[in-house]
């Protein structure tokens, strides 16, 4: 496949993107959790258990999602690395060296773990400690994944650099991005009640979620000004290459989406800590929701780029 005039292995990227977003959706509806609804629930107990709920849902969703792409990239990257069909690299022998002898594979390892320490907390939601665990199993989870890219093999300490913005930038994605499902939900059943609790909490998620959003915002932009100066080095670069060029398709899709979330900000959910009935209430959280899930398309579409991005030489190495 040629896209950006690079040839692209195509099931790489797809599962490579998937994974992506189900960890981040795992990720960011645990953050969304701990740093937003638990917060904002403390004062709407009304509310909590309906809530609790459907964020421990999504996550399961996440998870399963994120473990099942897990394994398939795997076997997609043994076949990659081998150089076989995927039916060939699926053999133990290739497996075993994939798995034992290269970074990709140790740190696949790694990630197996902590996914086995978020599927026990999630199992054992209930008890005090689970969620803590949970959190910082599913941050640890994303942030891994880091080891995997451009990032995991760039030498000396620009490549300390490169892997701690890359760890943030996973990071701040998930808790973006993975965090607007949750809070879309939320807001659809704040929508479909219309009462007076529900209403309450709405104002109150939207209003710190945006908080959560301006400290994602900015260490996306941080570290994505460190990443694409180790990875493409110049503006030239990045006119003329295949990887400068989709990363300049990724800035304009990241801009629409901090245009639509500066929206939310600045207008949106202050009218919505402001309606003084439940008609402007509503017409508020609707629109406040479509932006949202406009957001969560736009970051699914930044996930694709991104799994795309991982697979090409950085513009840096094509000149």
């Amino acid at each position: 496949m040629d896209w950006f005039e690079a040839d692209v292995d195509g099931p790489l990227v797809v599962i490579r993107a998937i994974h992506f977003a189900a960890a981040a959706i795992t990720a960011g509806t645990l953050i969304f959790r701990a740093a937003v609804a638990e917060p904002a629930l403390r004062s709407e107990q009304t509310t909590a258990i309906a809530v609790r709920k459907q964020g421990l849902r999504v996550a399961w969703l996440g998870f399963a999602a994120a473990s099942a792409s897990g394994l398939i990239w795997v076997l997609v990257q043994a076949a990659s690395m081998s150089g076989l069909p995927l039916g060939e690299a699926m053999s133990s022998d290739v497996l075993s060296t994939v798995l034992n002898e290269t970074q990709f594979g140790l740190v696949s390892q790694i990630r197996l773990g902590l996914a086995i320490v978020l599927a026990t907390c999630l199992v054992y939601d209930r008890f005090p400690w689970a969620p803590s665990f949970a959190l910082a199993s599913a941050v640890g989870f994303i942030a891994a994944i880091a080891w995997t890219g451009h990032a995991g093999s760039t030498p000396g300490q620009t490549g300390n650099l490169h892997l701690a913005a890359d760890i943030l930038h996973l990071v701040a994605a998930a808790a973006w991005i993975g965090g607007l499902v949750p809070l879309v939900l939320l807001l659809g059943a704040a929508r479909r009640h219309q009462a007076l609790a529900w209403a309450s909490l709405a104002r109150d998620v939207a209003q710190r979620f945006s908080t959560l959003g301006i400290i994602s915002v900015g260490t996306l932009l941080a570290t994505g000004i460190i990443n694409a100066g180790i990875l493409v080095g110049s503006f030239h670069a990045l006119l003329v290459t295949g990887y400068g060029q989709l990363l300049m398709l990724k800035i304009v899709v990241f801009a629409t989406m901090l245009g639509l979330a500066t929206v939310n900000r600045v207008w949106l959910t202050p009218r919505l800590a402001c309606s003084a009935t439940s008609e402007a209430s509503s017409k508020e959280l609707r629109q406040l929701t479509h932006n949202s899930v406009i957001e969560i398309a736009l970051g699914f579409a930044i996930f694709a780029i991104v799994g795309v991005l991982g697979t090409l030489h950085p513009a840096v190495h094509g000149l």
